[in-house]
């Protein structure tokens, strides 16, 4: 099965026209879009609903028609406010796509599990953030019960949920070694997390240069999935030169991009090392 990978395309058209028009082209089998979707920040955005409703999935429809065998798979991200999720809930149940957040779809002879949290980080919008193996907090970040929400969630849940949790509870839902989990965040301490926060200091206390999550490394290390793709860390290819990793039998990659342009990931899943990363 051939297939796309992008994320954290931010709402920039033109970042999608090109993902497009590479669709039309060469009619991949499935296309995932990694999180942070939506123009905006990490903000409530009065041009979400509007991006979604009169670009995004008019697009999506579009390319449909010139490309009928292609399926498009996503999650929300970090900068994505939740307020917004019951569009990509009633696409899915329209068919336009599939909204794969702790959600396990077929993919031929594999299936897809989505998962969008990220562990605690220093910004605003904590729609989706998670402690991740425990209720400490890395310095410089602020907990997911601090912040602002747009949709309510129960004060049990902000201060008891862990993404470890609820990575157990995914790993029975299908068998990981036939399994492409679509994750926003890196594993932690990989070539895939690396932030550019080197010398940085809160409070006279080094700021960790790993970002992302313990409980996605523990959970590939321990479950040797198919394949993890990721997003979140733009500038971490840059500062490690490298977008993909391999984690025992687990393929991992990373489609994150600091710049302009888009990032596309191509793979195979006949042939996983053939998987190529290109800026369009």
């Amino acid at each position: 099965m051939k297939c796309f990978f992008v994320s954290d395309l931010h709402g920039y058209q033109h970042r999608y026209d090109t993902l497009f028009e590479c669709i039309r082209r060469d009619h991949p089998d499935g296309v995932f879009i990694g999180g942070d979707l939506l123009p905006g920040g990490s903000g409530m955005s009065v041009d979400s609903d509007e991006f979604i409703t009169t670009y995004l999935f008019p697009r999506i429809k579009e390319v449909s028609k010139k490309s009928p065998t292609t399926s498009f798979y996503l999650i929300m991200g970090n900068d994505d406010p939740r307020i917004f999720e019951h569009h990509f809930l009633t696409a899915n149940k329209d068919g336009l796509l599939s909204y794969v957040h702790n959600a396990v779809v077929s993919f031929d002879e594999l299936f897809i599990v989505g998962y969008s949290y990220i562990p605690p980080s220093p910004f605003h919008l904590k729609d989706w953030e998670k402690y991740d193996i425990s209720r400490y907090v890395d310095v410089g970040a602020s907990s997911p019960e601090s912040g602002g929400r747009s949709v309510d969630v129960s004060a049990d849940e902000q201060r008891y949920s862990t993404i470890a949790d609820d990575l157990q509870q995914l790993s029975t839902t299908s068998p990981p070694e036939r399994t492409i989990y679509l994750f926003h965040s890196p594993p932690y301490n990989s070539l895939l997390d690396r932030t550019a926060l080197d010398g940085k200091m809160v409070d006279h206390a080094p700021v960790d240069v790993h970002t992302g999550s313990v409980a996605i490394q523990r959970f590939i290390q321990e479950k040797q999935p198919f394949i993890t793709l990721h997003g979140h860390i733009h500038e971490s290819t840059q500062l490690t030169g490298e977008w993909k990793q391999r984690f025992g039998t687990t393929y991992s990659f990373s489609a994150a991009h600091d710049g302009p342009e888009l990032a596309l990931v191509q793979f195979d899943t006949d042939n996983l090392d053939t998987a190529t990363r290109v800026l369009l």
